[in-house]
């Protein structure tokens, strides 16, 4: 005859143990949702020296225009106004480069760009139609009275502001960070 099974086993009892708990992962600051992970800053590095260039550009246009047009306007109201002009635009890129934050570096974008312009058309017209100026700008002639500094400055500005721009984290809000060729939706 065969014996029959033995009783089954009663396991014995646990004791009572703690919850299991998770190693806590290490701390890692977060990257931003949107922007940039690494940015130089305009106002640091050559970027002061930019800075300081365009600050006495700021202050010198602004004291010739202003005593131009106290005490001359009437000879050449044209040229004295756009010494005006390029004095404003020389205080927006100062200030702008200077403070470095993103919207100043939209807002310095544009102050550049129209100094560029501003120069290379005042320049232009100034070699082509002089008698349009009869009295010089911080433009003429490419900035002839400054040593051609302003036609110089605004191309320093932009490739400086190249050179800092916003490197992305990959996160596909911004444009840099989109992919370029993804695959068909099945």
């Amino acid at each position: 005859m065969t014996e029959p099974p033995p009783p089954p086993k009663r396991p014995a009892p646990v004791e009572a143990q703690p919850p299991v708990r998770p190693e806590p992962e290490p701390m890692v600051p977060a990257e931003p949702a949107e922007g940039p992970t690494t940015t130089k800053r305009t106002n640091s590095g050559a970027g002061r020296a930019l800075i300081a260039v365009y600050g006495v550009f700021a202050l010198a246009a602004t004291s010739r225009a202003a005593v131009q047009i106290a005490t001359r306007f009437s000879e050449a109201p044209l040229a004295y106004l756009l010494s005006a002009f390029a004095a404003l635009v020389y205080i927006v890129a100062t200030f702008t480069l200077g403070r470095g934050t993103p919207r100043a570096r939209r807002i310095a974008l544009v102050a550049v760009i129209i100094e560029l312009i501003g120069v290379l058309t005042v320049g232009t017209l100034s070699v082509v139609d002089p008698v349009a100026f009869p009295r010089a700008t911080v433009w003429s002639i490419y900035g002839i009275g400054y040593g051609f500094v302003p036609v110089v400055l605004p191309i320093l500005g932009l490739i400086w502001l190249y050179r800092t721009r916003p490197q992305h984290c990959g996160c596909r809000r911004s444009p840099c960070c989109w992919p370029t060729n993804r695959a068909p939706a099945a």
